[in-house]
């Protein structure tokens, strides 16, 4: 019999993509007044792997990724989940968000986005929001999956989240040393 018990904490990632680099600052502020302070931000990368979200958001897009000091709970990626929606509305000009916040977490085995639209691989955590596993780290490195999705799938962006993962395994041994 498995018996219950609390997983690890995680490395809270948020993904950003915007047109106005401009209001990056903004967000960041947003995003650290809920979540704490950053400890990684990503190079941008040009978000160019999809024209989805072209007619809301217009193009080019830039993406750029930051990782949070303060582990969460995996469990409460719902509640992260939700409150980012609430940042993108109220950004958001005449109904068209201006950012769109993608927000997951990081574990040493898998990196996992939180998204309110169902598939056949995602699983249901509640409030209306899915687990997206997104990559699964074996071998030394992060591997795509059939679902994963093309700017995740760029080495760029798994080179970054390697860089939070070895932050991340330093974060759980200060949390350790300090007990």
């Amino acid at each position: 019999m498995s018996l219950p018990r609390a997983p690890k904490p995680a490395k809270l990632v948020v993904g950003v993509f915007l047109k106005e680099k401009s209001l990056l600052t903004a967000v960041v502020q947003d995003l650290i007044a809920h979540f704490g302070p950053v400890d990684m931000v990503s190079r941008w990368y040009v978000f160019d792997f999809t024209d989805y979200y072209e007619a809301e958001m217009g193009r080019p897009l830039f993406r750029r990724l930051l990782s949070f000091s303060r582990l969460v709970d995996p469990g409460k990626l719902p509640d992260i989940k939700r409150t980012t929606n609430g940042l993108e509305r109220r950004r958001a000009e005449n109904g068209l968000r201006l950012v769109n916040l993608d927000p997951g977490y990081l574990v040493h085995s898998q990196f996992v986005l939180a998204t309110g639209k169902n598939y056949s691989h995602r699983i249901y955590l509640g409030s209306g929001i899915y687990a997206d596993l997104t990559l699964m780290f074996r071998k030394g490195r992060f591997e795509s999956l059939p679902w994963t999705y093309p700017d995740y799938a760029d080495r760029r962006i798994q080179r970054f989240l390697m860089c939070v993962r070895k932050r991340y395994g330093h974060d759980l041994q200060q949390r350790k040393a300090s007990r």
